[in-house]
């Protein structure tokens, strides 16, 4: 593949791959802005059964939405050999998302094969509605972590931005479950949105302290052309910081690794901690080390991108490992992206990838 260019038309959300050059080595890898490749999100499903309102609003994501057909997703088999090729660019962590990633058939199948790889974080992110009965064999299959959404305690607020008439109740059971088959600590995802749901903000904090779990605040974000994002409906993480600190006082935790997006928190008079993300009022672009892989093998080098590159075709094509590196080096080395530091009224309106289809 030295030479040449695979060019891939796919309804306007693909690049062309670039040219590689030589077969790499493999190795730590570094993007134009000396940021290295750490962490792999792959999307193992397009579906959901819920209809939050940030992410898959009913009024786009209704019944006649024309999801993904079956054989145009990766197969398992075709995960995993891209997971191997990434691993060895120095990948220490994947994550599997959706979609909801539980709806994707025989998940333990491919958990299980993944944990074969050497020294690899491994972990997943639901939205807790089939955790309670899934858990167990979650964590047989070899996961060893996982994250729960969930943006409210309260049942009318829940319902509301679940939009699928879902309780609170069968998620708590889930982190319940999880906890007793061995996934814990739990970190627990609250996307915050203005005249949504904030009033949940404290309540969060309060039910999850002392519980061993972590509540990590999201602030509402513009990823997509379809969740009708304004800045007014931001949260920002510091009044986020400030409600729960003149409850219950915190104090600054540093990063557990390179390229953490969580600013992280802890009680000052007692055990816990909880964390933010603020993608939108203090952009962390410069430290991102995450490459996402979508459901039917796109690879997208930013949350916010329009386009992405197609692996697929080339897994499909009989390209052999190390052109399939070869093209994953020439991508990230190439990347520039800094959206979030860039982010103005005009590029919020812009035309991106769903995050539905290629995990948060």
């Amino acid at each position: 593949m030295t030479d040449r260019v695979i060019a891939i038309a796919d309804s306007g959300r693909s690049k062309p791959l670039p040219r590689t050059g030589p077969l790499p080595v493999a190795g730590p890898l570094a993007d134009s802005l000396g940021r290295h490749l750490r962490d792999l999100r792959i999307s193992v499903t397009d579906r959901c059964n819920f209809r939050c309102i940030y992410c898959m609003p009913k009024e786009v994501f209704g019944p006649d939405y024309a999801f993904l057909d079956r054989s145009e997703l990766l197969s398992f088999e075709e995960i995993t050999r891209l997971a191997r090729i990434f691993c060895s660019y120095g990948i220490e962590k994947i994550r599997l998302t959706g979609g909801e990633p539980l709806l994707r058939r025989n998940l333990e199948r491919l958990i299980e094969m993944l944990s074969g790889i050497a020294n690899l974080d491994l972990t997943l992110t639901t939205n807790g509605s089939l955790l309670a009965r899934k858990a167990r064999a979650l964590r047989d299959a070899g996961l060893k972590r996982i994250t729960v959404s969930l943006d409210s305690l309260d049942e009318r607020v829940f319902r509301a931005m679940n939009d699928a008439d879902f309780p609170v109740a069968k998620v708590i059971e889930g982190i319940e479950a999880a906890e007793a088959a061995g996934l814990a600590p739990i970190k627990i995802n609250m996307v915050v949105k203005r005249g949504v749901n904030e009033d949940s903000i404290l309540p969060m904090a309060r039910h999850f302290r002392g519980s061993g779990h972590i509540v990590r605040y999201i602030e509402f974000m513009d990823v997509g052309a379809s969740n009708g994002w304004r800045m007014d409906d931001v949260v920002p993480s510091a009044e986020v910081i400030r409600r729960i600190g003149e409850e219950m006082p915190l104090e600054p935790v540093e990063h557990n690794y390179e390229g953490e997006v969580a600013e992280r928190w802890r009680y000052r008079d007692g055990p816990g901690e909880i964390g933010v993300i603020s993608s939108v009022t203090q952009a962390f672009c410069r430290s991102c080390t995450r490459a996402r892989l979508s459901t039917e093998g796109m690879l997208y080098t930013c949350l916010f991108a329009s386009a992405g590159y197609d692996l697929r075709s080339l897994v499909r094509g009989q390209a052999g490992d190390a052109e399939i590196a070869a093209a994953i080096g020439a991508i990230w080395r190439q990347r520039s992206d800094r959206y979030s530091e860039i982010r103005t009224a005009e590029t919020a309106k812009q035309r991106k990838v769903e995050m539905s289809y290629i995990g948060g």
